[in-house]
């Protein structure tokens, strides 16, 4: 089943009189819960959701903690997860601190089967109903 994708319309934020263009992203169609995925493994495994919800509660857990101390959390063909920083920068190295760190956030790279997975992916242009 193909990706659908809706079009946007938008204007250069750093020059005004620029032409907009049109930009896709993709659309979503709903989500799934932590629960329901569990239940979809344990469909296709011997191991019951009740004990995959346990293993997914763990690594709810441990991945936020080994992020925390520095770690980059590889999960081997799944991807790794890594942690990121924007700062302010300072002419001088000396003149850096903590306090110039502005966020962080977390880096997901999906590891190869789903980057293969991925590659194959269709798209397909979502076609808006207008209601009357």
């Amino acid at each position: 089943m193909p990706v659908k994708y809706v079009l946007n319309q938008k204007g250069n934020p750093g020059d005004a009189n620029a032409p907009k263009k049109f930009y896709g992203s993709a659309k979503s169609i709903g989500s799934i819960t932590l629960r329901q995925l569990s239940k979809k493994i344990a469909d296709i495994s011997t191991v019951s959701s009740v004990d995959i919800m346990a293993v997914l509660e763990a690594l709810l857990n441990v991945i936020p903690e080994q992020i925390s101390e520095g770690k980059i959390v590889r999960l081997g063909d799944f991807g790794s997860f890594k942690l990121s920083i924007k700062t302010e920068g300072t002419l001088l190295e000396e003149d850096f601190s903590v306090h110039n760190i502005i966020k962080n956030r977390l880096v997901f790279t999906p590891g190869k089967e789903i980057k293969k997975t991925l590659s194959h992916i269709e798209y397909e242009k979502e076609i808006k109903v207008i209601k009357k």
